[in-house]
């Protein structure tokens, strides 16, 4: 069907109850939370756990967080297309996970800080920290409209599942739970949620390897069609993966992502101490690491059960993205119950990711924005808490609906987060390691960072 995605496969009753036992249990986290802390919350509690959190359920939560559903679906794609080599990501994490326990760690759990951009009006000033506070509001909902949208378009056009049911649901019950049960709920439905979605990676991962007869053939099927890349050194940066492109770039990439951003930062301060905090970094590598092996795997097991007939180019998908669907509905469907559980761990990377950007704008409006410039009681900021996180719950699904619309908007937002993450990791790198930087340097530095991303 040349140039139309068709539907592979439909889904089964049981494929329904799974995806809806996910969304049920998801929600009644966020009820229990609210249950058990009644009577006694706080805006301190609601958006930092009460600081009383330990490493093992953060370190599931710290992966969970960026482990997207978009993560779920373009990673194995990016394998079936250019090659194994992405498994150096691995070495990247690793480095990311040095970087952010070494040099961040210490400065924002020392400070005892809420918002990761206080740090920027002690280090420099408040215009700096109120210009930190915007940009990144306004790239997490960009980047939330993203997660919550794609992956609904991606499953809409090779499933039989409504694209706006899919988009509603997550935002609805990511909503529910954040401002029902604040950080805790977070942590814990991530737990929960990073279960369902290495599940779901498995059934198929399984069921390839069965289907093509072993292990050993899904590897020499990829190793005869040039899919066992590993050791390609190139170094031209403008090649799309090779060692150093992956390890320079993806490192710089994650650091930004786990040594400065709000939603990962939220959960370091969390933790009990610093130990814990260190703990929760280094354990989430090992959950990182799993889910590349994963995707690589999968990705090997795409092209093995595709070699001979490419959907993508077949006019049988519309985008590499829907690769994955398209194989879950084509080797599934005899299963009931298992192609639900794949698209309950995808629509689980969404509700993770959402869900921890939700309470990360709530904790830096309420620290930057309202906080310095209100006189409010704690019971009157931690019922603004709430609110904030029900408000921003609304604007990611409205920005959802907005890329359906505009179909631009989607790559302009990913250009939009480059744009902004480096230039943001750049201001906390020369705050923490360059003692003689001032206001000025940093205002000049930024702009000139923000200036080289555009070039």
């Amino acid at each position: 069907m040349s140039g139309d995605s068709q539907v592979a496969g439909s889904f089964a009753v049981a494929d329904y109850v799974v995806i809806a036992l996910m969304l049920v249990v998801s929600a009644a986290v966020g009820v229990y939370f609210a249950w058990v802390d009644r009577g006694r919350g706080s805006s301190r509690d609601f958006l930092t756990g009460g600081r009383r959190m330990t490493a093992l359920p953060v370190s599931m939560s710290l992966t969970a967080s960026f482990m997207s559903s978009i993560t779920v679906l373009s990673n194995p794609a990016e394998v079936y297309r250019y090659g194994a080599i992405f498994i150096f990501f691995g070495l990247a994490y690793a480095l990311t996970m040095v970087v952010t326990s070494e040099v961040f760690l210490p400065v924002f759990c020392r400070l005892g800080i809420t918002s990761t951009y206080e740090y920027l009006e002690l280090r420099f000033n408040r215009a700096t920290r109120l210009l930190g506070t915007v940009l990144f509001i306004v790239q997490t909902i960009l980047y939330t409209g993203i997660i919550v949208y794609g992956p609904a378009l991606a499953l809409s056009q090779v499933t039989d599942m409504d694209m706006w049911a899919g988009i509603i649901s997550t935002g609805i019950i990511c909503t529910f739970y954040c401002t029902l049960g604040g950080l805790k709920a977070v942590v814990w439905t991530d737990v929960f949620q990073i279960g369902i979605m290495l599940s779901g990676y498995l059934s198929v991962i399984i069921k390839a390897v069965v289907l093509q007869g072993g292990v050993l053939t899904i590897i020499s099927d990829s190793q005869q069609g040039g899919r066992l890349n590993f050791w390609d050194f190139d170094i031209n940066p403008l090649r799309r993966h090779t060692l150093w492109t992956i390890i320079i770039g993806g490192t710089s990439g994650w650091v930004c992502v786990y040594g400065i951003n709000q939603a990962q930062v939220q959960r370091y301060i969390s933790c009990k101490n610093i130990t814990h905090a260190r703990v929760s970094a280094y354990l989430s590598l090992l959950g990182l690491c799993s889910f590349l092996v994963c995707s690589v795997f999968a990705g090997m097991s795409l092209y093995s059960v595709y070699k001979n007939c490419d959907p993508w180019t077949a006019g049988m998908v519309s985008t590499p993205d829907q690769l994955m669907p398209y194989l879950v509905m084509d080797v599934l469907t005899d299963c009931p119950g298992l192609p639900g559980l794949f698209f309950a761990g995808v629509y689980s990377g969404s509700l993770s990711t959402v869900s921890s950007s939700i309470n990360a704008m709530a904790a830096v409006t309420l620290e930057d924005l309202i906080k310095p410039y209100t006189n409010m009681s704690e019971r009157q900021l931690f019922r603004l808490s709430k609110g904030l996180s029900f408000f921003y719950g609304i604007l990611c699904i409205c920005m959802a609906g907005l890329s359906s619309v505009m179909g631009g908007m989607m790559q302009t937002a990913v250009s939009i987060s480059g744009l902004i993450g480096g230039p943001l990791l750049g201001l906390f790198i020369l705050g923490i390691l360059c003692p003689f930087a001032n206001s000025k340097v940093s205002s000049f530095f930024f702009f000139w960072c923000d200036s080289i991303n555009s070039c």
